[in-house]
């Protein structure tokens, strides 16, 4: 069951049910939201609602954050078209709610944005990618800490995701562990604290999400590719013919909420 945006804090449900909060920290271009919902319904189809309730806080539009985290077994964050590098103040309310949560015990996952957000509270620092946006299905590497790491367990040591950034961790925080990468973006995976977590590419994706992603930025992506010298028309079609089911990415989720809470 997902409920939008519930500020009141209740007694944590002891049964089979967990209650998860999701930080919805931004909306996807409307292409996208008509093929295949928004953020948040990424996260709920990739995870199912069985043995799961959550509760989707949009705070990108200053939604009013919980007292405390009590009533969750998690928090998590979704990604967004925003910028961490273009800070607004919801977004450092947000950053030290994710802290503070953490700080007390709270397990907390960021992807993407949410992942850029946690790194920037600890310590890191985040920026365009020099390399460029990295998006499609795209090969993952644990590296031994990852490799030992419950967010990763059951999961190849290289996998594929499915990723859309442009921004990424170019400063680690440093009492982080990096936990995996690739030639694009070194810091896919990081571990802040013992229940913290950041992800960079996308586990609650599909691939019909990132069509419908590819589809919406078709004109930007190919503008970008021709200026790096690819030849014009071949980028778009190249990046929709790689797309793949990533199996991972659900296994990343399901071991966040099940070997952390």
């Amino acid at each position: 069951m997902a409920r939008q945006g519930r500020n009141d804090v209740q007694t944590r449900q002891h049964a089979a049910v967990k209650n998860v909060l999701l930080l919805k920290a931004g909306e996807a271009a409307e292409h996208v939201r008509l093929a295949v919902g928004d953020y948040e319904q990424w996260f709920l189809t990739t995870i199912g609602l069985k043995g799961y309730r959550f509760d989707i806080l949009p705070v990108h539009r200053n939604a009013p954050l919980p007292p405390d985290a009590r009533a969750y077994d998690a928090v998590m964050m979704t990604g967004s078209p925003l910028s961490v590098t273009r800070l607004e103040p919801w977004m450092e309310r947000v950053s030290d709610f994710m802290v503070d949560v953490a700080e007390k015990g709270t397990p907390v996952l960021g992807v993407c944005f949410g992942h850029q957000l946690l790194a920037r509270a600890y310590g890191g620092e985040v920026a365009r990618n020099p390399m460029g946006r990295e998006t499609g299905t795209v090969e993952v590497r644990l590296t031994d800490a990852g490799r030992g790491d419950a967010l990763f367990d059951g999961v190849p040591d290289v996998f594929a995701a499915q990723a859309t950034h442009e921004d990424i961790v170019t400063q680690v925080p440093g009492d982080a562990r990096v936990l995996a990468g690739n030639d694009n973006t070194a810091a896919q995976a990081l571990a802040f604290r013992a229940k913290v977590r950041g992800v960079q590419f996308h586990p609650e994706a599909a691939p019909e999400a990132l069509r419908a992603v590819i589809h919406a930025r078709r004109e930007g992506l190919e503008r970008e590719a021709v200026a790096r010298g690819v030849t014009p028309g071949e980028h778009v079609p190249r990046l929709l013919a790689g797309l793949a089911p990533t199996p991972a990415g659900r296994q990343i989720l399901m071991n966040f909420l099940e070997r952390f809470t």
